[in-house]
């Protein structure tokens, strides 16, 4: 696993060989020649072809659909409860706080829950392979023709 950012070692725009040809990598070598006849739009067209592309986006599709389904629901049963169920809502839990209160602040903690599921989920399951993806790109895309 690469620890080392590969877009630190890209020269800024402007600066350098222009489009990164004939730049060293980071491993000392020089650009990629053997991909100088690819463009960059082929590259990404392979990279999206790439058995890991799609496992990436698999595992992307596979939290962020259901994820955002069932937040979905909730919110739409909450609209409809509170539109139709008044006296539901207005039941008191404790002291003057309600069931609509409840439901509402409910409504707030649970878009955290989801943020922080999606970020674990992102964290633990697609980022390394995307970061890897990313770096098969950056060395593929180096040098070649825009």
């Amino acid at each position: 696993m690469r620890l080392d950012d590969p877009w630190d070692e890209a020269p800024a725009v402007g600066t350098g060989e222009p489009d990164g040809a004939g730049a060293l990598g980071p491993d000392g070598r020089s650009g990629p020649s053997e991909r100088r006849g690819h463009s960059a739009a082929e590259i990404y067209l392979e990279v999206q072809s790439s058995p890991a592309f799609r496992e990436v986006r698999r595992r992307y599709r596979r939290f962020v659909i259901p994820g955002a389904a069932a937040f979905l629901l909730w919110y739409l049963a909450y609209v409809v409860a509170a539109t139709t169920a008044h006296d539901l809502m207005a039941h008191p839990v404790v002291g003057t706080v309600n069931v609509a209160m409840v439901a509402g602040l409910g409504q707030f903690l649970t878009t955290f829950l989801l943020t922080w599921a999606y970020t674990r989920h992102a964290r633990l399951h697609r980022d390394r392979v995307a970061l890897e993806l990313r770096w098969e790109t950056q060395e593929m895309t180096r040098g070649a023709g825009r």
